[in-house]
C-alpha cells in the first residue's frame, strides 16, 4: 500500500573538534537505522564537528574539516539508499550558518540553516552564527570543489525549504526553533508536511526533560504529524552534560524513546508509523494554508509498497527521573566522559565526613554502578575505555565496589580541630562504597628531581607542589602582614602570569598565579621585556637591567653547579617570539592546526623546514589543548592583548579536548609529504 514509513532517530556522544570519533559514530548510528529497515535517519544539532566548539567555529579549519567528513560520509556504502540528515556549520555568502545538510545516494538535496537561535542561558550562538531571517526562502548555495568533484552538483538549495519524496514530505526544525511561539512545525504542518524533525544540542538540566516531551507532544496534538527528535548526549568538552532523550511522537503520542542518561556512544530510536494516521487526524482540523513552502523532490520513497502485515508502534508511557536519581546519574555520566577522554587514572577526593563530599563519593560510586552494568549489558565501549583507565587489558568489572577500588580514591585531612565523629563517618562512607581511603599518605619512596634521577611524573609533582606552597603562603601574608602590625584590613594578592604562559598551559594551577587579580594577565611576554626597558629610562630602575638579561625560569628544579638549569623557553618547547606568533595567529587570524601550518611555513620558511613547522604546531596545540582546563580557573586579568586566551569572557573554548587532533594532524602530514615530494 505504501503508507507505513520506518523512520530513525538518535543520541550521539559527540566530542567537539573529535572529527575522526564523530565521523564514526554518525556511520554507526545509519548502519543500525539501516539494519531496522528505516529509510530516513536524523542526527544531533553540529554533530560533525560537535556543539561546543565555541570560539573554534570562527576558524576556516572547522568548516573545512566539516566539508571532509561530509565527503567521506557521502562516500560511505553505509549511507546509501538511506536519506541521512547531518548537522555541520556552513558558510554562505560569507554568514556562517548553523545547518542540517541532508543527503541522499551522493546528492546533497538540501541544506536547512537554522532561523531561531538559542541565545540563553548556557547558550551563545549568536556569538558564532547567524540566523537566516528568510522564511519559505529558497536560494542556491555552491558547494565546494571537494563535493563538487564527487557528487557532481555545483549548487544545491539552501534555505527555508522542506524535503518532498515520493510518499510523503518532511520539514526540519532545529533545536531552540521547537521552544520557540513561533515553532516552524505550526507553519508546516499546515502546509501539510506531515513528518517533523528536530535535531538538538539540549543540555541537561533538573526538571527539563518533562518541558522537552510536552513540547514535542503538543506539536503533534495540535495539528498532527509525526515529531523525530535527536539530541546529543554526552560531555562534549565542557560544564554541561547533554542528556539524550531522542523520542519518536505521532499525534499527540510518545512511540519511540531513547534513554536520558546512558553511557552508550550511539544510541538509534526507530519506529514504524502509519502516515495514514496523520491523514485522518488532520482531515477534520485542518484548512488550506496560503503560504507554502518551497518543496524539494526527490525520487525516493520511505515507504515500500507490500507493507500491509507490517505493524506500527504504538504509545509509550514516559517515566520521569526524580530529581534525587537526575542527581545520582547525570553527574556520574559527565564524570565518567571526563575520565575517559582526559587520559587519567581516576579520581581523588578529601572526604570530610560531611554532606557535600559525600554526595561528591556517591556520584562517583554510582558512575562505578552504571559502569558495571553498561558491561554487562554489552557495552564494548565501556569495557575498552575502562580496562584503558585501570591499565589492565584483561579487566573486567563485575562489582562496583571492586571498581570503586580502582578508580576512586579519597583521604581525611584531619587538623587538630577535627573532630573523631567526621572521621568515622568518612572512613565508614569510604568501606561502603568500596574506594581506597588514606588517613595518611605512606610512600615506599620519595619522590625525586629529573636531575636526580625522577621520572617526569615526580619531577613535575615535585614543581608542582613548591609552586602551590607559594600562593598558600602569598594569601597568609596577605591576610596577616597589616594583623601583624596592628593595622586593620587586608591585602589584595597580585598575580603575574603573561598571558603566553596562560595561552599554553605553562603554570601550575593554583600556585601563585592563583591571586585576586593580575595586571599583566593580558600582556605578552615580549611586550612585558620592552616595558622593563620603558621603565629603566623612565623611571631610573637599574635593577631591571640584570632582570632582563637573565633568562626566564621558574626555579623550580634544582640548581646545578648553583647555576640555574631550567628555562622557560626549553620547557615550553618554543620561544616566547615564537608563541607571540602562534597566539596571534590562533585568536586573531582564527587559525586552527591545519591552517596555522599553511601560513607558518610561508612566514618562518627561512628559519624553519616545513617538518619542524609542523612539529612545532603539533607541540603547541598539544600543550594548548591539555592544559586549557587551566583557563577555566585563571585569575581575573587586566585586557590588553587582542590574543589573550581568558575564559571568562573574552575566549570562549572547550576545556576537555582530545588532545591527538587525529583528523588535523593527519592534514597538516598530508601537506608535509606534498612539499617534500614536490
Amino acid at each position: 500500500m505504501g503508507r507505513k514509513v520506518t523512520l530513525a532517530t538518535c543520541s550521539l556522544n559527540q566530542w567537539a573538534l573529535d572529527f575522526e570519533g564523530n565521523l564514526t559514530r554518525i556511520l554507526k548510528s545509519i548502519e543500525i537505522a539501516k539494519q531496522r529497515g528505516a529509510k530516513y535517519r536524523l542526527g544531533p544539532e553540529l554533530e560533525i564537528c560537535g556543539y561546543g566548539c565555541a570560539d573554534h567555529f570562527y576558524e576556516s579549519d572547522t568548516l573545512l574539516h566539516c566539508f571532509q567528513v561530509l565527503k567521506s560520509l557521502l562516500e560511505s556504502p553505509l549511507t546509501q539508499d538511506i536519506i541521512c540528515d547531518v548537522g555541520m556549520p556552513v558558510m554562505h555568502h560569507n554568514v556562517r550558518y548553523n545547518c542540517r545538510v541532508i543527503f541522499l545516494n551522493k546528492k546533497i538535496l538540501l541544506i536547512r540553516p537554522k532561523m531561531l537561535l538559542a541565545n540563553y542561558g548556557n547558550n551563545r550562538e549568536f556569538r558564532w552564527f547567524s540566523p537566516w531571517s528568510r522564511p519559505r526562502y529558497v536560494e542556491e548555495y555552491f558547494l565546494p570543489r571537494m563535493i563538487q568533484d564527487l557528487t557532481g552538483q555545483t549548487t544545491v538549495p539552501f534555505g527555508d525549504g522542506v524535503l518532498s519524496t515520493k510518499d510523503t514530505c518532511l520539514g526540519s526544525e532545529i533545536c531552540a526553533e521547537l521552544w520557540n511561539p513561533r515553532s516552524p512545525h505550526v507553519d508546516m504542518g499546515l502546509d501539510g508536511i506531515e513528518i517533523f524533525t528536530n535535531s538538538s544540542a539540549s543540555y541537561h538540566e533538573l526538571r527539563k526533560a518533562d518541558h522537552r516531551v510536552n513540547l514535542i507532544k503538543s506539536a503533534t496534538t495540535k495539528s498532527g504529524g509525526i515529531y523525530l527528535f535527536a539530541n546529543q548526549k554526552g560531555c562534549d568538552g565542557d560544564r554541561l552534560y547533554y542528556d539524550g532523550c531522542a523520542m519518536i511522537a505521532i499525534n499527540g503520542d510518545i512511540v519511540a524513546r531513547g534513554a536520558q542518561f546512558s553511557l552508550e556512544d550511539v544510541e538509534v530510536v526507530t519506529a514504524t508509523l502509519d502516515l495514514e494516521d496523520v491523514r485522518s487526524y488532520r482531515g477534520e482540523r485542518l484548512t488550506k494554508h496560503h503560504k507554502p513552502y518551497t518543496r524539494i523532490k526527490t525520487d525516493f520513497s520511505l515507504s515500500d509498497c507490500d507493507d500491509r502485515c507490517l505493524p506500527t508502534h504504538q504509545p509509550v508511557e514516559w517515566i520521569f527521573h526524580t530529581p534525587e536519581e537526575e542527581i545520582s546519574l547525570g553527574p556520574a555520566c559527565w564524570l565518567w566522559d571526563y575520565l575517559r577522554r582526559s587520559g587519567q587514572a581516576g579520581f581523588l577526593l578529601p572526604l570530610s565526613g560531611g554532606v557535600d563530599s559525600s554526595s561528591t563519593a556517591c556520584i562517583v560510586y554510582s558512575m562505578c554502578v552504571q559502569i558495571c552494568q553498561a558491561v554487562k549489558d554489552g557495552n564494548s565501549q565501556v569495557l575498552e575505555d575502562v580496562q584503558r583507565v585501570v591499565n589492565d587489558s584483561s579487566y573486567r568489572p563485575e562489582d562496583p565496589r571492586e571498581l570503586c577500588g580502582h578508580l576512586f580514591t579519597t583521604c581525611y585531612m584531619a587538623s587538630e580541630n577535627s573532630s573523631e565523629d567526621t572521621c568515622n563517618r568518612a572512613k565508614d562512607l569510604a568501606a561502603q562504597i568500596g574506594c581506597i581511603y588514606l588517613m595518611e599518605i605512606t610512600v615506599k619512596r620519595w619522590p625525586q628531581f629529573r636531575a636526580k634521577g625522577g621520572s617526569a611524573r615526580e619531577n613535575l609533582a615535585l614543581q608542582n607542589v613548591q609552586a602551590r606552597i607559594r600562593m598558600i603562603l602569598a594569601y597568609l601574608f596577605a591576610q596577616l602582614c597589616l594583623w601583624a602590625q596592628g593595622k586593620p584590613g587586608g591585602l589584595l594578592v597580585l598575580g603575574s602570569a603573561n598571558v603566553d604562559e596562560s595561552l599554553t598551559g605553562y603554570f601550575t594551577k593554583y600556585d601563585c598565579s592563583s591571586a585576586d587579580i593580575n595586571p599583566i594577565g593580558g600582556v605578552s611576554k615580549m611586550d612585558l621585556k620592552c616595558f622593563l626597558q620603558y621603565c629603566v629610562k623612565s623611571f631610573q630602575l637599574t635593577a631591571l637591567i640584570g632582570i632582563l638579561d637573565a633568562p626566564p625560569t621558574a626555579e623550580l628544579e634544582p640548581l646545578t653547579d648553583g647555576k640555574v638549569v631550567q628555562t622557560d623557553e626549553a620547557d615550553m618547547g618554543m620561544t616566547y617570539s615564537e608563541l607571540s606568533v602562534i597566539g596571534r595567529l590562533r585568536k586573531i587570524s582564527k587559525c586552527g592546526p591545519y591552517s596555522m601550518f599553511c601560513k607558518l611555513i610561508h612566514s618562518w620558511k627561512e628559519t624553519f623546514s616545513p617538518s619542524q613547522v609542523a612539529t612545532k604546531v603539533k607541540h603547541f596545540f598539544r600543550m594548548y589543548s591539555i592544559n586549557r582546563h587551566k583557563m577555566t580557573t585563571v585569575t581575573p586579568s587586566y585586557h590588553a592583548e587582542n590574543y589573550s586566551p581568558d575564559d571568562n569572557r573574552f575566549d570562549l573554548r572547550p576545556f576537555l579536548y582530545n588532545t591527538q587532533w587525529a583528523w588535523q594532524f593527519r592534514c597538516i602530514d598530508n601537506e608535509v609529504s606534498k612539499n617534500r615530494n614536490g
